[in-house]
């Protein structure tokens, strides 16, 4: 076989960052094969796409040796944040710009870029749209149309389907596995269960970045124990999950039937075009809330207007005052981006992490205590001194988590806050969020996981183009469907399609 990438004896190391990430790491892949990298977070999975692609050390200055590393003459790269890997502003000048690089002529490209954006999902009445104006999920179905349109001979795939939904997720799968046909794929994805059928071969990572297991696809079956110990997702995880924790993990029973938040006749707006609306909602004490939609429909929006960060009219009550009354809202709630990089603001893990409660002035020793406490939950304690940016993606999104709920304000509202999580740090996240719930806590959760609707919420808000449409209990959204069909029809009996 022809082999298409490959590195021997590769050590790199990431400034201030005392360990090496990769010690004499040696790989080689094949012209034509379908390959999954799988491995606890902050193993170094995204790092070594990097670094067959050659991005590391040709286009990213990162110390590294190896005795011999070839890397691809045609590729494209899917990074796991689409806003790191965009050019233009617009969408269609985003496509355009690879399509000039391919000499496409100019007539054309027009067609062209309707037929990638058409390949993922996408599409818009007017393809000159700002991309900032997309939703995070938009932005990663568009990632990934630039990345076709290079037609590619190699695809590096680092997490293509991280912030779709279901129906994103399955439509864009279908789209790689048909033109990645002939092509080599090296796929890092935690949803497993989309890919274990299409590839046939599978790279098992440690947490310290070496290959414990390299064959085929029957490594979900032989190494099943070594992938619970490493914490790593595998096909039919969370079934094996719940029959560890036989205890419900929802509880329909409030805390408090006082509305902890009360909305009424709410809109918010982006500039002057209103993008949500709200009719009527409450969130009560003790409640967890899952908001479900498709990509665009307005989820993150809802968010945004809750923690007053753009424009919004109409009735909104945060423990009975008037929204427009309370000064300091980060008071009340908490709130974590779906991009974590836009919460940073110092050079250090747990200078990230105490950073707020410097801020309230709390005494050093205290300080201390809980930002110990919290590292230690979302396992970042051995990376204090590290620099947010050069965590992990999933690294960052724990931080970002555990900065945010620091001060332990009764409100909680995450944006995906699970994505890209390893299965272990995912299932951590879920129970912590639990105890804060049972203690009184109010959480709003964006999330497209299905698992966490029917395992640990219990109220759902459905989102549909614009509009909060829906509000009901997770009981009964999940028993709407008839004895033996899947959440997905429950979806499809409300009218709506997630």
């Amino acid at each position: 076989m022809t082999t298409i990438t490959s590195m021997n004896n590769v050590r790199l190391k990431f400034p201030g960052v005392e360990s090496l990430l990769f010690k004499d790491f040696s790989l080689s892949i094949n012209k034509g094969e379908k390959v999954l990298i799988i491995g606890p977070s902050g193993s170094g999975k995204s790092t070594l796409l990097q670094v067959l692609s050659g991005l590391i050390p040709k286009a990213v200055d990162v110390p590294m040796k190896a005795d011999h590393l070839i890397c691809p003459y045609s590729w494209g790269f899917l990074f796991q944040d689409p806003d790191s890997q965009f050019c233009m502003p617009y969408v269609d000048e985003e496509i355009a710009f690879v399509l000039e690089n391919l000499q496409i002529p100019r007539e054309k490209m027009e067609d062209y870029i309707r037929l990638y954006l058409s390949q993922v999902g996408l599409e818009f009445e007017d393809i000159h749209t700002r991309i900032q104006a997309l939703s995070g999920g938009m932005k990663q179905r568009l990632a990934i149309a630039s990345v076709l349109a290079l037609e590619p001979e190699v695809l590096f795939l680092d997490e293509p389907t991280a912030m779709l939904d279901p129906d994103g997720t399955k439509q864009v799968w279908e789209t790689i596995k048909n033109v990645g046909q002939n092509k080599t794929l090296v796929i890092v994805e935690h949803k497993i269960e989309k890919v274990a059928d299409f590839v046939d071969r599978v790279i098992l990572l440690d947490e310290n970045g070496e290959v414990i297991a390299d064959g085929s696809k029957e490594i979900f079956n032989h190494h099943k124990g070594l992938l619970k110990e490493q914490g790593i997702w595998y096909p039919g995880v969370w079934e094996d999950y719940v029959q560890q924790k036989p205890r419900a993990f929802h509880q329909d029973k409030i805390n408090d039937e006082t509305a902890v938040i009360h909305l009424s006749g709410f809109s918010a707006y982006r500039g002057k075009a209103e993008t949500l609306r709200v009719k009527e909602a409450n969130a009560k004490q003790g409640e967890w809330i899952t908001v479900l939609g498709e990509n665009g429909a307005g989820k993150s929006t809802l968010l945004l207007a809750l923690m007053k960060l753009i424009k919004t009219k109409g009735t909104y009550r945060v423990l009975g005052l008037n929204h427009k009354k309370i000064n300091n809202f980060t008071d009340y709630a908490a709130f974590v981006f779906q991009n974590p990089e836009l919460q940073f603001v110092t050079n250090s893990v747990y200078e990230e992490a105490a950073f707020s409660l410097q801020l309230e002035k709390w005494e050093k020793e205290k300080i201390s205590e809980r930002v110990d406490e919290l590292l230690g939950v979302y396992h970042l304690d051995k990376h204090k001194q590290t620099h947010p940016y050069q965590l992990s993606m999933g690294q960052k999104r724990r931080l970002s988590v555990a900065a945010s709920i620091v001060r332990e304000q009764p409100i909680i509202l995450l944006d995906e806050p699970t994505f890209g999580q390893d299965a272990k740090n995912t299932f951590a996240i879920l129970e912590h969020l639990e105890e804060l719930r049972a203690q009184g806590n109010t959480i709003i959760m964006v999330t497209h996981d299905l698992n966490i609707v029917e395992h640990f919420a219990n109220k759902v808000w459905l989102v549909e183009n614009g509009e909060l449409t829906k509000e009901m209990s997770s009981s009964e959204y999940i028993n709407s469907a008839q004895p033996g069909n899947s959440i997905r029809e429950a979806n499809l009996r409300y009218g709506h399609i997630l």
